[in-house]
């Protein structure tokens, strides 16, 4: 219980020391201990740091979830340590409701067969998606809130401790200063007053003896202080060489999840091309035309035989590619230029396509007709 008191009272004094020292600093009334440039600019660069990665934190977790109270569930669940729930993706439901809808209007129907193409193709980007935000989170998410939540920490830690040692320095300096004032008052005394100045002297004496003691174990403490936060401090460059690492990583994983979606979407443009333009008339129950409207005597196009019009001709560029799908077609190469024109009786969505010595059918949607 005594030790305890005594602690206690201990601290207080410490306390109460230190609340006087800032006090006088900030009223101009006490000097202050201040630190060399090196390690100031040591200081200002980890405030950098530390302000910029959690506002790259904070904006990387919106990018990766925009919903807030997404969000806040899956902290609440890693702070109770328990695993986050399975959640679908936007485009995984979206893709479920298309491929559930096409059981409701029929497989068979055009509309229900898109959409069982459409939805198929949805689901693959939203588990594309979500590989991306795992791979995100694992490679660059959690190495920004480790540094946030552990070597920053124990850098705010040290600079306190650091600032608290000053503290302590600058009053033990204060206090010397009294001493040595009060000492060279005491001798002055002395010679008017010999006898009641004595004791005053010695006193004195004492009081200063025991304030440079005071100083030197506060100097020693706040230069060791000072060496733990510079170390900390300079690992700041560490810190800096791991965020780069994990910054490529993201990167990475983000090019990646843009490809894998580019190239669905690519492949899902053709299927939907190739369904549309290569469907025959009576395969299409939303077609007006009986099927017995079609001579049987009518025999297909001969691209060989088709020979391009006096005028009419006109130059295209290609948006997309396309890989014919037999030899009446012709494969087009995104951003090539060919010359295009029509023939009597032939689909209004196709044209014949001239490329050098070859020639084929290509799509309308596939080109942009130049003037």
């Amino acid at each position: 219980m005594d030790f305890s008191v005594k602690k206690l009272a201990s601290d207080a004094g410490v306390f109460f020391s230190r609340a006087v020292q800032y006090t006088e600093e900030k009223l101009g009334q006490a000097e202050k201990t201040e630190l060399d440039a090196h390690f100031e600019g040591l200081l200002a660069r980890a405030d950098c740091t530390k302000n910029w990665t959690e506002k790259i934190y904070r904006q990387t977790e919106v990018l990766l979830q925009p919903n807030p109270s997404a969000r806040i569930e899956e902290f609440l669940y890693e702070k109770l340590d328990r695993k986050v729930p399975y959640r679908a993706t936007n485009g995984e439901i979206l893709g479920q409701y298309m491929l559930e809808a096409a059981k409701e209007f029929g497989p068979g129907t055009p509309y229900g067969s898109t959409l069982i193409q459409v939805g198929d193709c949805q689901r693959r980007l939203g588990g594309a998606e979500r590989e991306f935000l795992q791979t995100s989170s694992i490679s660059f998410l959690t190495p920004l809130r480790n540094f946030l939540e552990g070597d920053w920490r124990t850098i705010t830690k040290e600079r306190r401790l650091l600032e608290n040692r000053r503290l302590d320095l600058d009053a033990c300096k204060a206090r010397l200063k009294k001493a040595k004032a009060a000492e060279a008052k005491a001798a002055v005394s002395s010679f008017v007053f010999p006898v009641l100045c004595f004791f005053s002297q010695f006193f004195s004496l004492l009081f200063s003896l025991s304030a440079e003691q005071e100083l030197r174990v506060a100097q020693t403490e706040f230069d060791r202080q000072a060496e733990v936060t510079r170390l900390l401090l300079e690992g700041i460059s560490s810190t800096h060489v791991n965020h780069l690492r994990c910054l490529h990583e993201f990167v990475e994983a983000q090019a990646t999840y843009y490809s894998q979606c580019h190239h669905f979407m690519q492949e899902l443009q053709k299927e939907l091309s190739r369904w549309e333009f290569n469907r025959s008339p009576s395969a299409d129950p939303s077609s007006t035309l009986p099927i017995n409207s079609l001579s049987p005597e009518t025999e297909p196009l001969q691209i060989e035989e088709v020979q391009p019009p006096a005028s009419g001709t006109r130059k295209a560029k290609v948006l997309y590619d396309y890989d014919a799908a037999d030899t009446s077609e012709l494969s087009l190469l995104a951003d090539e230029l060919i010359t295009v024109y029509t023939v009597p009786g032939m689909d209004s969505d196709w044209l014949i396509g001239e490329r050098g010595n070859q020639k084929g059918k290509v799509p309308v949607t596939y080109l942009e007709l130049l003037s």
